[in-house]
C-alpha cells in the first residue's frame, strides 16, 4: 500500500516505499479496502481508526466532497498530475524504485520503475500502468494514514483509507513501532526481486552512502562516493559483490528504460537525501506523540510519575538528536542533483532577516547548511502534547545555548547553534519566553563587547 518503503512479507524483494495492501478491484467501482482484524493502536487513547483526521489527503477529500475541487483524469498519467498539484507536491521530488514493492509488484522492474513523490507531509506512489495510486499522508495526531486512489476513470474519484494490511507492514521496528514509513536498500536481481540470502539496509540520515539505494535509480553527481543504486546483481553466486562504480554519478536514465513514460526523467540524489532524513523524522515525531498520550492516559489525575515521564522523554530525546542531525553520516564529496529539486525545496523558506533558512542546503560535507530539521515547522511537531513539547523546547535551548556540551552534540559548532537559534526565533512562533530572554541576554553581551 501507500508509500511503503518496503514490504516485510513475501515480496520483501522490495526496496521501495510501500506496503502490500489487500484490496479488491471491482470492475466499475472504487477500490474496496478491508476493515477487519487487529490494527495496532486502535483503542484509547490513540484511536488510530478514528475518522477524525486532519491530514492533507483527508482535507483534500473534504474539498472534493464539497465540490470545491475536482480531479481531472488524463489518459497518460491518470489522476497523478492533479493529485500532486492539489497536494502541493513538486514533480521534481520524483524518485524511482525498481525493486518489487506494493501490491502491484508484478508491474515493477528495472524497465518499469515505480515513481514516488513527496512533500513535507505526504508521500505518493504510482506504478507504471498500475491499478491504484498509493499514498501515505501524515496526520498531526495519528501519524501515517494510508490511502488508495483507483486509477480507473470514474465520475467521482475518491481517496479510500487502507487500514489493516498497511499497518501489518508499517508498524515494525524500522518505523519505531508506530504507523510510519521506512526506506530500504537491497541487493536486487535483474527482475527486481531481492537476491536470496542477502542483507538489506534501512536507509536514514545515519546510513553511509555505500549502503543506500539498492533497488533504486539515482541521478546526480557525488564524486568518489559510491552507493548501491542503478545496479543489479550480476553474479547470483556472489550477489553482494556489486560493481557499484558503474552506477555512480549517473545523470541520464534514458538508456536504462523509457523515461518518457514518467513525469520527469530524474531520480534526483538530493531528493533521495531529503527523503532519507524525513521518513525517520516523521516516525520519531509520531512515537513521541503516542508515548506522551499513553503516559497521560495512564495518569487520569494529570500527575506524571518519573516512570511516566521517562516513557515519553526517552523518545523525545531521540527526536531531539535526530532533529539536530547528530547522527548524520557525513558526505565525503560534494553532491549535486539533476532535477531542480534542491532549488525548489530551498525556495519554500521561511527565512530570517539575514535571509537564512533551515531549508538551505550544504551538500558538501552534510545535507543542510543549518543542521536542524525543517519539520520543526510541521503541524505534527506543533501538535505534540504539551509535556513532550515543553521537554523538547527546554532540551533544544540547552543545546543551542551551549549549556549542553556532551559528546553527542559535539558536531554542532558554536556558529551552528547560534544560527539555528536565530533562525528559529525569527521564523517560528510559540517558543517559551525563556528562549527570547536568552537571546536578548546574548545580544546585550555582544553589544557591550563591541562597545569596549
Amino acid at each position: 500500500m501507500g508509500p511503503k518503503l518496503l514490504s516485510e512479507g513475501p515480496i520483501a524483494a522490495a526496496a521501495g516505499m510501500l506496503a502490500l495492501a489487500s484490496v479488491t478491484l471491482p470492475m466499475h467501482a472504487q477500490i474496496a479496502v478491508r476493515k477487519q482484524g487487529y490494527v495496532p493502536f486502535s483503542e484509547e487513547p490513540i484511536n488510530y481508526l478514528s475518522d477524525n483526521l486532519t491530514d492533507p489527503v483527508a482535507k483534500l477529500q473534504q474539498r472534493i466532497d464539497r465540490g470545491e475541487v475536482s480531479l481531472e483524469y488524463e489518459p497518460r498519467h491518470g489522476y497523478l498530475k492533479p493529485v500532486l498539484e492539489k497536494l502541493a507536491i513538486p514533480v521534481n521530488s520524483q524518485t524511482l524504485v525498481f525493486s518489487k514493492t506494493s501490491f502491484q509488484f508484478r508491474k515493477i522492474s528495472p524497465q518499469t520503475p515505480r515513481a514516488l513523490y513527496f512533500n513535507d507531509d505526504v508521500y505518493v506512489g504510482q506504478v507504471h500502468d498500475g491499478k491504484a495510486i498509493e499514498i501515505v499522508s501524515f496526520d498531526p495526531m495519528q501519524g501515517a494514514i494510508f490511502y488508495l486512489l483507483d486509477e480507473h476513470k470514474v465520475e467521482r474519484p475518491a481517496f479510500r483509507r487502507a487500514e489493516l494490511d498497511c499497518t501489518q507492514c508499517h508498524v515494525v521496528a524500522a518505523t519505531r513501532g508506530v504507523p510510519g514509513v521506512l526506506l530500504r536498500s537491497l541487493f536486487t536481481n535483474p527482475s527486481g526481486t531481492q537476491a536470496a540470502e542477502t542483507a538489506s539496509f534501512v536507509t536514514g540520515q545515519d546510513s553511509p552512502l555505500k549502503e543506500r539505494w539498492g533497488g533504486w535509480y539515482v541521478t546526480g553527481t557525488h564524486g568518489r562516493q559510491t552507493h548501491m543504486g542503478n545496479v543489479v546483481v550480476e553474479d547470483p553466486q556472489h550477489p553482494e559483490q556489486l560493481d557499484t562504480s558503474i552506477g555512480a554519478n549517473l545523470v541520464d536514465l534514458s538508456k536504462r528504460f523509457d523515461t518518457s513514460a514518467y513525469l520527469v526523467g530524474d531520480s534526483d540524489i538530493v531528493a533521495h537525501l531529503v527523503l532519507a532524513h524525513q521518513t525517520q523524522m516523521h516516525n520519531l515525531i509520531t512515537l513521541t506523540n503516542y508515548q506522551t498520550r499513553l503516559a497521560l492516559h495512564a495518569a487520569p489525575d494529570g500527575t506524571l510519575s518519573d516512570v511516566a515521564r521517562k516513557q515519553f522523554e526517552e523518545p523525545a530525546e531521540q527526536l531531539l538528536r535526530y532533529l539536530l542531525f547528530v547522527n548524520e553520516a557525513p558526505l565525503e564529496d560534494p553532491v549535486k542533483g539533476t532535477s531542480g529539486f534542491a532549488e525548489e525545496f530551498t525556495a519554500r523558506g521561511p527565512r530570517d532577516p539575514r535571509g537564512r533558512s533551515l531549508r538551505d542546503f550544504d551538500l558538501r560535507t552534510r545535507i543542510f547548511k543549518y543542521p536542524c530539521s525543517y519539520l520543526i515547522y510541521s503541524e505534527s511537531f506543533d501538535d505534540l502534547p504539551p509535556p513532550a513539547k515543553e521537554y523538547l523546547y527546554r532540551r533544544l535551548l540547552d543545546v543551542l545555548s551551549g549549556r549542553e556540551q556532551s559528546a553527542e552534540f559535539a558536531k554542532l559548532t558554536t556558529t551552528d547553534r547560534r544560527a539555528i537559534l536565530d533562525i528559529l526565533l525569527a521564523t517560528k512562533p510559540g517558543f517559551p519566553e525563556e528562549w527570547t530572554k536568552y537571546s536578548r541576554a546574548v545580544s546585550q553581551v555582544q553589544t557591550t563587547q563591541k562597545g569596549t
